[in-house]
């Protein structure tokens, strides 16, 4: 395998966490905040565990777990590891595009500054 499509890998493993976070997010919302009493908490919770969108994420995080360890076969940790700061960089913009959260000008300079670091990172 070329070394590019060795960063299938990496992409993988960003695309897995970035779906899990956003469907973690987008479910909970749907159920509603965390109950005070400790009982309900608890039942909110295992509500939580049993939804199937939910579940999804965490299957999401087991893959993206699996992809990262094959691209670990490929790269140093030191190369690879960067480039898990575009996580924040795609759940910022889908969070806008699809949660209707707030992007804000210094949210888009601090992603910014990420993307930045990352390519020197991964040149250096």
């Amino acid at each position: 395998m070329s070394r590019g499509l060795n960063y299938l890998y990496i992409l993988a493993t960003i695309a897995f966490t970035v779906y899990g976070q956003l469907i973690l997010k987008w479910r909970i919302a749907k159920f509603g905040p965390l109950p005070a009493d400790v009982f309900d908490k608890l039942k909110f919770l295992i509500s939580l565990l049993l939804d199937p969108a939910i579940f999804s994420g965490f299957a999401a995080a087991f893959l993206a777990s699996l992809a990262w360890m094959a691209a670990m076969t490929k790269f140093d940790l030191s190369h690879a590891y960067p480039f898990m700061s575009l996580n924040f960089v795609v759940v910022l913009l889908l969070s806008g595009w699809l949660l209707s959260e707030p992007l804000t000008l210094q949210k888009g300079f601090g992603v910014g500054l990420i993307v930045l670091g990352t390519v020197i990172a991964a040149r250096g």
